[in-house]
């Protein structure tokens, strides 16, 4: 019987959760829940200069918002310290690893000559089959782990095909530094072993680091996880990510009122695909996820292909459950209506919110879209009005807007229907086009030249709200 399924999402908590470490969390996610496993969470958190608190809850954060949950407790690798010196020295009592006493100036000797002759930078294994008992006075020596410095390793890699580095292309990297400080390799190799993790999913950026973890787990007698190593993101130009492709951490994203499963779902295609489909729910992205899914090419970021996926969620999601997603959204909100609504979100304005729903949805791709379009709702008398709306008015609409009101205060019912009913019926009669009453309506009602459809906006205010919006400019 094979072993269960442990993934493990790893990050360095040096700053945000960037959006190739949201994609890579989310790999290592649906693959575990598609096999009924586990994914753990390790916080590489050994750079001790570089790593804060504030980083390491944003990362949290950003996982939780994303509905990433990992199984246990958030491991701290700075913590472990000790179990990697542990290793080290098991290490080197095997005959795998060595003092090292070179000195910088010798270090930086060994550098120039390659660079003079042409050669790649490795460490040149001065150390490496000396005794220490010939080790300079003084010198606190780091321990370099004994590199294999015939044949070939080999990462048969998921996505990457079989991999072969040479051995002499790898030097003896150091595994404990002189001041006992572990290194990221060995720390990382002991970390998925005590860990039991099966499968290593990560960015290609780490092959290089999957040979040298190899050979430490074979000079420990340790089985080797499964191996993944996912693509680089590019921008849509093909050039390596940057902050204007949207390399930006997870919370830009939520600011920018993206929902959470869209998200998910725009990432999962990010190199890796299930035959044609391009939308699917997390629940089907769990069901269809395979490693043989992931591609070797670079993906491309595409925010409008995020933003029309982003909107195609908007408009397919229930509206209860869209209106907690605005509510949740508004304090990061960076637009000064954000807090008025956040304010105002009592059981009235919830019930307004969510009549509205279907009108506000049909043209937003953003929560922020959807916010800016809800304005209406909560806005207070005198509604502002935007300059296309001051034009309206200007050029006719009030006049228009004091021959519509009696109409409107006559309505037998205060319903969409009827009062639509009730303004074509005047506007034929008048031999009036009924864009010519619609427009003075919606810019007396919303204080913007474009809303959701005007009967639908009179019926969500109500009668009273809506008939005083309209005198206000009836009589301007």
């Amino acid at each position: 019987m094979s072993s269960p399924v442990v993934t493990r999402f790893a990050p360095s908590p040096t700053g945000f959760l960037h959006i190739g470490g949201a994609r890579t969390a989310l790999f290592n996610w649906a693959y575990s829940k598609g096999k009924a496993g586990k994914m753990l969470l390790r916080i590489e958190d050994t750079d001790r200069e570089r790593s804060t608190d504030a980083a390491v809850a944003a990362i949290l954060d950003g996982l939780t918002w994303l509905g990433l949950t990992w199984d246990g407790e958030a491991v701290s690798q700075f913590a472990r310290a000790q179990r990697h010196q542990e290793v080290a020295h098991e290490l080197l009592a095997k005959g795998s690893a060595y003092y090292c006493y070179c000195s910088p100036a010798e270090l930086d000797a060994m550098r120039a000559k390659a660079e003079a002759e042409k050669r790649p930078i490795r460490y040149d294994g001065t150390w490496r089959d000396r005794a220490p008992s010939t080790a300079p006075a003084g010198v606190k020596p780091v321990i370099r782990f004994k590199s294999p410095q015939t044949g070939e390793t080999v990462i048969d890699d998921h996505a990457q095909g079989r991999v072969v580095i040479p051995n002499k292309d790898l030097d003896d990297l150091i595994i404990l530094r002189s001041d006992g400080n572990p290194t990221y390799n060995l720390s990382v190799v002991v970390d998925d072993h005590d860990m039991g993790v099966t499968h290593i999913i990560r960015g290609v950026d780490h092959l290089t680091n999957a040979a040298r973890q190899t050979q430490i787990y074979l000079a420990m007698g340790w089985g080797v996880p499964a191996m993944t190593h996912v693509p680089l993101i590019h921008g849509p130009d093909g050039a390596k990510l940057s902050k204007r492709h949207g390399a930006l951490g997870v919370e830009a994203y939520r600011e920018m009122g993206y929902l959470p499963a869209a998200l998910r779902n725009y990432l999962a295609r990010l190199g890796w695909s299930h035959g044609d489909d391009e939308i699917f729910s997390t629940e089907q992205l769990v069901q269809w996820f395979e490693l043989d899914g992931i591609g070797k090419s670079a993906a491309r970021f595409d925010f409008a292909k995020l933003e029309n996926l982003n909107g195609h969620y908007i408009r397919h999601t229930d509206d209860a459950e869209l209106l907690q997603h605005l509510i949740a959204f508004m304090p990061h909100d960076s637009q000064a209506n954000g807090p008025a609504l956040l304010a105002r979100t009592d059981e009235a304005m919830k019930d307004k919110l969510v009549k509205a729903m279907p009108g506000l949805k049909e043209r937003a791709k953003t929560l922020v879209e959807l916010l800016k379009s809800a304005a209406y709702l909560y806005v207070s008398r005198p509604l502002p009005m935007d300059d296309k709306a001051k034009q309206i008015i200007a050029e006719g609409g009030t006049a228009a807007l004091a021959e519509i009101l009696p109409v409107l205060e006559g309505a037998s019912e205060w319903t969409a229907s009827v009062l639509e009913a009730a303004v074509k019926a005047h506007a034929e009669a008048a031999g009036l086009k009924l864009g010519k009453l619609a427009q003075p309506l919606r810019a007396a009602l919303t204080g913007t030249s474009t809303s959701p459809g005007i009967f639908d906006v009179l019926e969500v205010l109500g009668r009273d709200e809506s008939l005083a919006r309209i005198r206000d400019q009836a009589q301007s």
